[in-house]
């Protein structure tokens, strides 16, 4: 397992952008399947947007967020904008244990080894 920390949330209003970034510490992301998930009360944890071969997004954000890369594979970062309020919730990182896998992306939360603590974005209307 790696650890993961994401950060980048906050307050912000409709139709805001924000920008979220993980970093795995200790170690590079570049060969690791890395994906955003999101979690609100009382709801399981839903994909959001995957990367890995290519980049794979929840319909719910495809066309608002863009999830990537930095050169260096250090960061994986999640832009997104025109924000909604059913975009509150709290966000995760988290990356397969197994590197140099041959799939695109996975939307799959049983494939991800290893998770950060999380970082709350919440949308106000």
């Amino acid at each position: 397992q790696v650890q993961l920390v994401e950060s980048g949330g906050g307050l912000v209003q409709t139709g805001d952008s924000l920008r979220l970034s993980c970093v795995a510490s200790g170690r590079t992301l570049s060969r690791f399947p890395v994906a955003w998930f999101r979690q609100t009360p009382g709801k399981e944890r839903e994909f959001v947007a995957g990367i890995n071969l290519s980049a794979g997004y929840a319909d719910s954000v495809k066309g608002r967020f863009t999830i990537s890369r930095d050169n260096a594979g250090n960061t994986v970062s999640l832009q997104m904008n025109n924000l909604k309020a059913e975009d509150t919730a709290v966000y995760y990182c988290a990356a397969d244990s197994t590197p140099d896998r041959r799939y695109t992306y996975s939307a799959d939360r049983e494939l991800y080894g290893s998770w950060g603590q999380g970082t709350q974005v919440t949308v106000s209307s």
